[in-house]
């Protein structure tokens, strides 16, 4: 079992920048594939961004590309979401996620973290 507790999300500016970050539970988090997802208020949870347990290989979503970082401190038990050049269709509550299998849907993960808000105003 891992507990993951989001955290960074907030009220920003069109334009602005927000730094998410996912604490996990337990020390083997560094064996874990881990993502974050988003989900608008009335729409489905979308895929953002996965990476595998070393920082290997990195899969963004079309419509956050050059825009989101995703990295992991396995170090710290910590994952990480720069968002960057934020915009108003990015509002919506985040969640990061984790399993031993990389994907991008979110069927692929077992565990799930409460989700943390931000909200972009034009």
């Amino acid at each position: 079992q891992v507990q993951l507790v989001e955290s960074g999300g907030g009220l920003v500016q069109a334009g602005g920048s927000l730094r998410l970050a996912c604490v996990a539970s337990r020390r083997t988090f560094k064996n874990y594939a881990v993502a974050w997802f988003r989900q608008a208020p009335g729409k489905e949870r979308d895929f953002v961004a996965a990476i595998t347990w070393s920082g290997g290989t990195i899969y963004y979503a079309n419509s956050v590309k050059g825009r989101f970082t995703i990295s992991r401190d396995n170090a710290k038990n910590t994952l990480y979401l720069q968002m960057n050049n934020l915009k108003p269709e990015d509002t919506a509550v985040y969640y990061c996620a984790a399993d031993d299998k990389l994907g991008t849907t979110s069927t692929t993960y077992d565990y799930w973290g409460q989700g943390t808000q931000v909200t972009v105003s034009s």
